[in-house]
């Protein structure tokens, strides 16, 4: 009489341990992958963002667009009404944002689908990049549709002595120091450090309101907070049209930006000499020179 071969109790046991083991090691590289892939398509839709900003200054004598999202400029000031009369510089994209957007866990800001949508529409450079889909990350926070700042200084809000002269946005003037040129109104300024140097878009998570903002004047403290994307680091666009992955290297830069996540503007001061490098090389490469 023959017997039944079969796995044993002990025998099963084992495989399902070698599963588990191999499951433990392999998760956390797919997890990798899947993060990895997100970013590169992060960096393909700050590229396209880019290349829209450079057409949009190739068609406009020069002048590259207003960087201060959600805000449009006339006359006599800003205004958040697209549709309003004697805009004379008009936000690279309308306004996105709705109700308690610097909260946690946002899931219902009281703006609608088509209310975000209609604030892509109205921005000047949706007539170069009309694809929705290249205005946020695919890892941005639930509901966004705008994920990505300019920073301030390719024409967003001017900070502390930037420009030379004040008055409303659109009539001032960057200042400059040396041969660089800090709050920029057009590519030719662009020059000291060369565009492959100077910072243009920047992924926040979500949309804020105006630009990212950024101290010039030395105080050791961030205005907006790092953001803590894609693997403790963010992903950054050049004037000259190429996207990368900023990784953050300082311990207290990371610890800024994981605690800060959903926030904007803690003016975080930091104080370690590594904390310290990492904030004075994020502002020369918004302003092209520390303070």
């Amino acid at each position: 009489m023959s017997k039944k071969s079969g796995f044993t109790l002990i025998e099963l046991l084992v495989v399902i341990a070698i599963i588990a083991v191999l499951m433990a090691i392999l998760m956390p590289a797919l997890s990798r992958v899947r993060e990895q892939g997100k970013r590169v398509v992060c960096e393909h839709n700050l590229k396209s963002l880019t290349l829209a900003w450079v057409m949009y200054a190739d068609e406009n004598d020069d002048r590259i667009v207003n960087g201060a999202g959600g805000f449009h400029y006339t006359q006599s000031g800003m205004t958040e009404n697209g549709s309003a009369s004697g805009i004379i510089e008009r936000a690279w994209v309308g306004r996105g944002w709705g109700n308690n957007w610097n909260n946690i866990n946002v899931t219902d800001t009281g703006w609608t689908e088509e209310m975000k949508k209609q604030g892509i529409r109205e921005g000047a450079l949706w007539p170069v990049c009309s694809d929705y889909d290249a205005y946020k990350c695919p890892t941005g926070r639930l509901n966004e549709f705008v994920t990505y700042a300019v920073v301030d200084a390719m024409n967003g809000l001017p900070r502390d002595g930037t420009t030379s002269r004040s008055g409303n946005h659109p009539f001032v003037v960057g200042a400059r120091v040396g041969k660089t040129t800090l709050f920029i109104k057009r590519m030719s300024e662009i020059s000291s450090p060369a565009p492959a140097m100077r910072m243009v878009y920047i992924d926040e998570g979500a949309m804020t309101p105006d630009s990212f903002a950024t101290h010039y004047q030395p105080n050791n403290s961030w205005w907006d907070d790092p953001p803590s994307r894609h693997g403790d680091g963010t992903t950054v666009s050049w004037a000259d049209g190429h996207a990368s992955h900023l990784k953050w290297r300082a311990a207290e830069t990371i610890e800024i930006g994981r605690t800060n996540q959903d926030y904007y503007g803690s003016g975080k001061t930091v104080s370690t000499p590594e904390g310290i490098q990492e904030l004075k090389e994020f502002q020369k490469s918004v302003w092209g020179k520390n303070g």
